[in-house]
């Protein structure tokens, strides 16, 4: 899907939700909810920052990969992000990615879509010299050249 069909689905449905939920509950009560998921929002987002922070130092300082450490960043990111947006649909992600269990379930996705693009493009042919070497050793296939190509 594309990038800008996504935005647009997504404005359209936080609008529909704050109408929805300002029909039934008023306006003045919806603002006040959304300045209050807002605030919730950003209360976990330092709290969770700033020991993804202290974890990524230790794992520095401990010189081992600190793999887990820049997902969970990358995540906090992210809820940063959809905090600082206005909705109620926002938020929602916001916080629950900012909460360590729902945190560990998208990063270990995020983790697995990661591995699996590494694997792909480890397995990707490789062009050497008008020769085509696949992922298999050995294995060398002539490939031939077409006029003027540059390898």
């Amino acid at each position: 899907m594309p990038v800008l069909l996504i935005l647009l689905l997504a404005v359209v449905a936080e609008i529909t939700v704050m109408v929805t939920v300002g029909n039934l509950i008023g306006v003045l009560p919806t603002i006040l909810l959304l300045i209050a998921a807002t605030v919730l929002g950003g209360a976990l987002l330092r709290r969770e920052g700033t020991k993804a922070f202290a974890a990524l130092q230790d794992a520095v300082f401990a010189r081992r990969a600190p793999a887990r450490e820049l997902v969970d960043g990358m995540l906090i990111a992210g809820a940063g992000f959809l905090v600082i947006v206005p909705g109620f649909i926002s938020d929602v992600l916001a916080i629950l990615l900012l909460l360590p269990p729902t945190r560990a379930v998208v990063r270990r996705w995020v983790t697995r879509r990661a591995e699996i693009a590494v694997a792909n493009q480890q397995r990707r042919t490789i062009v050497v010299d008008s020769f085509v070497v696949d992922d298999q050793p050995h294995i060398v296939i002539p490939e031939s050249r077409r006029d003027g190509e540059q390898i």
